[in-house]
């Protein structure tokens, strides 16, 4: 049998696990809609090449008598996020390292997907694994962003409402409570 030609488009999962074949390359990030719109916009942000690599490997495995459908998928970016502390472009490193494992019919996999620790989707003969890589892209970024050290002294405002968040300014609740315990409110 000859190696078959796989496209990332319309993958054909379960071909591509029977012959263990292997898909690899760069994309820029611009072809990825939704996680290209969650980027820092470009005004001052460091220059950086915003190109995802990745790399799918499919496999069979055959465990009590059943054969299994799984893809191995990794990806990797540094990505310009919006650092949530100075709301300046911060570069963040993300790295995705999947195993996922595909069987035939929706209810089929929400019921393994319940009872295994396994990932477990569906078995489809045209997945878009450029979209299955944006997914785990999007479900990798950080959730509140941030350099370690932001490269410009914050404003005052930001400044203040650290010094409160540490205790500098008394609760304005302190009063209330303190009334209260003395019995003066009830």
């Amino acid at each position: 049998m000859s190696a078959r030609e796989f496209a990332p488009a319309r993958l054909d999962v379960e071909a591509f696990a029977n012959q263990g074949a292997e898909l690899a390359g760069r994309d820029p990030v611009s072809r990825l809609d939704r996680l290209a719109s969650s980027l820092a916009s470009e005004d001052g942000a460091p220059e950086v090449a915003t190109e995802v690599e990745w790399r799918a490997r499919g496999e069979r495995r055959v465990l009590r008598g059943e054969a299994q459908v799984w893809l191995h998928l990794e990806a990797h970016a540094k990505l310009p996020l919006e650092c949530q502390r100075c709301l300046m472009p911060v570069i963040v490193a993300v790295d995705v390292e999947r195993s996922l494992r595909f069987v035939h019919g929706e209810d089929a996999a929400a019921q393994i997907d319940a009872d295994s620790e396994d990932d477990v989707l569906a078995l489809t003969r045209a997945l878009d694994l450029h979209g299955l890589i944006e997914d785990e892209l999007m479900l990798a970024l950080p959730l509140v962003p941030r350099h370690e050290h932001c490269p410009e002294p914050l404003t005052a405002a930001v400044a203040m409402d650290d010094v409160d968040a540490d205790g500098g300014k008394p609760n304005p609740f302190a009063a209330l409570a303190a009334l209260k315990g003395r019995g003066l409110l009830n």
